[in-house]
């Protein structure tokens, strides 16, 4: 029995990548930010599986469709390797809470909370990580705090850009995610977990 649990949920999370990335494939411009900043929904399928079988799961998915996408990286891989981290700081405390918390109740709030604290620590991943690398590969850091300028000319520097837009983007990126979920995930889970009811 347990065999047959664990076969369905790594069927399961393999089609959720799979799912994952090919929504990341279809990433697009935004308005009021900068063209190298794209909106997608690939994290939904990745807190999918995070309230389904766990965080690791979701972590699991996240890494799947990066490792995948990197292959067609217009970014160095850095794109990917902020997705993955950004993406893991929202799934990860989403489904650990929500272990504890199984209710429609504590999908909202478990959601919430891992869509706000991916908004928060994209500001030290994309100011010590993600950003530094994108400017030794891609673009030099004048270029890229410009890029923001030309939209609002008050910033003056990379944690100005970083607070004003790339924050207040991604909590908006993670909620996208948390609406459809709330909208589809009751009747999905069993589906996945292989019950009827």
């Amino acid at each position: 029995m347990k065999k047959r649990t664990d076969t369905r949920k790594l069927t399961s999370v393999a089609m959720l990548s799979a799912v994952s990335t090919v929504l990341m494939f279809f990433s697009f411009n935004v308005p009021l930010m900068p063209s190298f900043i794209k909106m997608d929904l690939s994290e939904l399928p990745a807190l999918i599986a995070a309230f389904t079988f766990g965080p690791v799961s979701g972590v699991a998915v996240c890494f799947i469709k990066n490792l995948v996408n990197v292959f067609f990286t217009t970014t160095g891989g850095v794109g990917e390797l902020s997705n993955f981290l950004l993406g893991t700081m929202f799934v990860a405390p989403a489904g650990f809470i929500y272990q504890k918390m199984r209710t429609k109740k504590g999908a909202m709030i478990a959601s919430v909370i891992g869509a706000a604290t991916m908004a928060v620590l994209s500001i030290f991943t994309n100011y010590y990580i993600t950003y530094p690398v994108y400017a030794n590969l891609m673009a030099p850091m004048e270029a890229i705090i410009g890029a923001y300028r030309a939209i609002n000319p008050n910033v003056e520097t990379l944690i100005d850009a970083l607070v004003w837009f790339n924050m207040p983007y991604t909590f908006i990126k993670g909620m996208l995610s948390v609406v459809i979920t709330m909208l589809i995930y009751k009747p999905l889970a069993p589906i996945l977990r292989g019950k009827k009811h």
